[in-house]
């Protein structure tokens, strides 16, 4: 059964708008809206999508409404209302602005955001909930009256090309220009197709925010609801895009339900990337993978040769018997510490010439209007105004830390048709057929830098058993943590659901052969003291991702070998070698190699001890999993028994 199929339940903005005809619409439209902006809402003939708006147009009560159609004119107001409202600010490169958060409100605000359930509703065990009539009163008291004076914007989005079959059209309802800026750069409006794709898909999210005074002591009182049963959303009182921008996290947690609740076995919806990397002979194999924010997802899809996205991705079982994927968005909202030439050449050069149309946010502005940030390996400023407003070098905080350069998860917004690399079958909507899966997290200790999953269900466990430092995305997070999938606090349903379907999809008797995906762990974190060693510092460095994914590509198309073992196929040092050379010209010893591919079993059979430990927990966990990591762990003891703790490529390979 849907999740949708029983709506007892009042849907809130109906509750509190109280619209439910399209005369009553149209009645709220010719009060609030001019004679230009009649006549754009009277191309749209959904009752639903009119009375949505007209709903929220009541609860917030602004003083004008602006009806986004996505032509250059409107995207010029868009720009425009951001730069008069002083939510964006110009710098020096034309095509650039800045824009800055509360302090108090540098990532998701994890602790208020709530989906809002009734008592028999399913939850994950790792978010918060609320019961409607409590997420009611809280919309109510806080959004009633909220866009008084202000512009609202209404944009017409769809999440992913026009006539894929797992987009999604969303409206995206907001007072603030920063939000509907950062949505053309990220998404695709979809003005004119938007009734044409709610027919065809039977659906639309709708989104509704605003930023109310923007005062740092309402932040307490900043909420993100998530209403799964009328696939609507409510955020008031912040402005960090995560929090805001709905289209992102928010819609993608509904894209979540409809995969795992109504397509089970035959759709996904994943915080993933999808890269395509060259092969010989210039064919191109795409790849999708996992990794936490932070943790080098954007660097990955950008050593691809060709690009399609950096963070999100939906795909499905096509009646060719492969998987296909697209990205639902069209843009990045990537994170820049660390973001350098040697690293990310592509990134910079779209971030430092001339001629693309880039937002930053809660970075370094010096006098020159000139952003910068930690990582960047260049010159820095010693005085500028950042996240915590004027700075300079040696700058403390109440507390007497040191207040960086420019907060962690500082960002940059842009188009991705702005990447040489940007390729064609993003706007694809059958999708681009793939063929390898990657998941990854900051993995310090553990395990190799890739391994390959022995068949599907064993890479399930790999998706499901990321460990990961806590990075800056999420405000007060710290410490290690289990992120499965590097989805987890975007499922909104059981986890166990939610693990059942991947088994499902990539246990599907509907995949051809030929199309079978290779699975694989990457891990880009190792470091030199998890190897015997003295430094801190890794084992490798950042250009190394190529050689991986090089290697991964080359195993789905059986042109290299590998050594089995309980935790994965690896790769031979022949191979790597040769692909080091050949892929970024640099040599790569033995001793690196098995520093790199030796088994540590100890930290292995522990990581598998926490995730059995966690997964215990869980109600409605697939015993598949259970199975796996017990015959995993069986087979490291054996291992362990024979060679002793530390098991070398060699004693491996026999």
């Amino acid at each position: 059964m849907s999740i949708h199929d029983i709506q007892k339940d009042p849907d809130i903005i109906t509750e509190l708008g109280g619209v439910n005809t399209e005369d009553k619409a149209m009645t709220v439209f010719r009060q609030y809206l001019d004679d230009v902006q009649i006549s754009r809402i009277s191309r749209i003939k959904h009752p639903e999508v009119l009375k949505k708006i007209a709903n929220a147009i009541l609860l917030c009560r602004p003083e004008r409404v602006f009806i986004h159609t996505g032509s250059p004119a409107d995207r010029d107001f868009i720009r425009f209302l951001a730069l008069t409202k002083k939510e964006e600010q110009i710098l020096a490169m034309e095509g650039h602005t800045v824009h800055f958060d509360l302090p108090g409100e540098q990532g998701r605000i994890v602790d208020r955001t709530y989906y809002i359930a009734d008592p028999s509703d399913l939850v994950s065990s790792l978010a918060n909930r609320m019961d409607r009539p409590g997420a009611l009163e809280e919309v109510k008291s806080n959004m009633k009256d909220i866009m008084a004076g202000k512009t609202m914007v209404v944009g017409f989005y769809i999440r992913g090309p026009v006539g894929s079959p797992v987009s999604n059209p969303a409206l995206e309802i907001t007072s603030s220009a920063y939000v509907a800026h950062s949505a053309d750069l990220l998404y695709r409006n979809a003005f004119e197709d938007f009734e044409r794709e709610i027919e065809r898909l039977g659906h639309f999210f709708t989104n509704i925010h605003s930023e109310g005074l923007n005062r740092p002591e309402d932040l307490p009182q900043a909420r993100v609801f998530m209403d799964r049963k009328y696939q609507t959303t409510y955020s008031f009182k912040c402005t960090y895009a995560g929090n805001t921008l709905l289209l992102k996290k928010g819609n993608h947690r509904f894209a979540v339900d409809k995969a795992v609740y109504e397509n089970p076995g035959k759709e996904l919806a994943e915080h993933m990337f999808i890269t395509g990397i060259h092969g010989p002979g210039g064919r191109v194999t795409w790849f999708v993978g996992a990794a936490p924010s932070g943790c080098g997802k954007t660097t990955t899809a950008m050593a691809g040769n060709e690009f399609i996205g950096d963070d999100l991705a939906q795909m499905w079982i096509s009646q060719d018997g492969s998987i296909r994927s697209v990205n639902p968005e069209c843009g990045i909202f990537g994170i820049v510490e660390d973001v350098n030439m040697e690293g990310d050449p592509l990134l910079m050069k779209i971030l430092r010439q001339p001629g693309h149309e880039v937002i930053w946010s809660n970075v370094l502005i010096d006098e020159h209007k000139i952003p910068h940030w930690v990582g960047n390996n260049e010159p820095h400023p010693d005085n500028g105004f950042n996240f915590q407003g004027d700075w300079h070098k040696g700058k403390t905080d109440a507390n007497g830390k040191p207040v960086p350069l420019s907060h962690p998860n500082s960002r940059c917004t842009l188009n991705s048709a702005c990447f040489e690399t940007y390729s064609k079958e993003a706007e694809n909507p059958e999708g681009a057929l793939t063929r390898v899966f990657t998941y990854s997290g900051r993995d310090s200790d553990t395990m190799p830098p890739v391994r390959v999953a022995r068949n599907s269900d064993e890479g399930v466990v790999i998706g499901a058993c990321i460990v990961s430092a806590a990075t800056a995305t999420e405000v007060g997070a710290s410490g290690v943590k289990r992120a499965p999938w590097a989805n987890a606090p975007f499922i909104p349903g059981a986890l166990g659901h939610y693990m059942e379907a991947q088994f499902q999809f990539f246990g599907s008797n509907r995949i051809k052969n030929e199309y079978r995906p290779v699975m694989a762990g990457l891990n880009y974190f190792l470091t030199d003291q998890a190897r015997g060693g003295t430094s801190s510092g890794l084992i490798g460095e950042k250009r190394d991702v190529k050689v991986w994914l090089a290697w991964l590509e080359r195993y789905c198309h059986n042109e290299v070998g590998h050594i089995s073992t309980p935790i994965g196929n690896l790769p031979l040092y022949e191979d790597l070698t040769r692909l080091f050379k050949e892929i970024i010209d640099k040599a790569y010893s033995k001793e690196v190699y098995i520093k790199q591919f030796s088994l540590y079993i100890d930290p292995i059979i522990k990581r598998i001890d926490i995730q059995q430990e966690a997964y215990s927990k869980e109600k409605g966990i697939p015993s598949i999993l259970f199975h796996i990591l017990d015959r995993q762990k069986h087979e490291l003891l054996s291992l362990k028994g024979i060679h002793g703790s530390i098991v070398s490529p060699g004693q491996l390979a026999g």
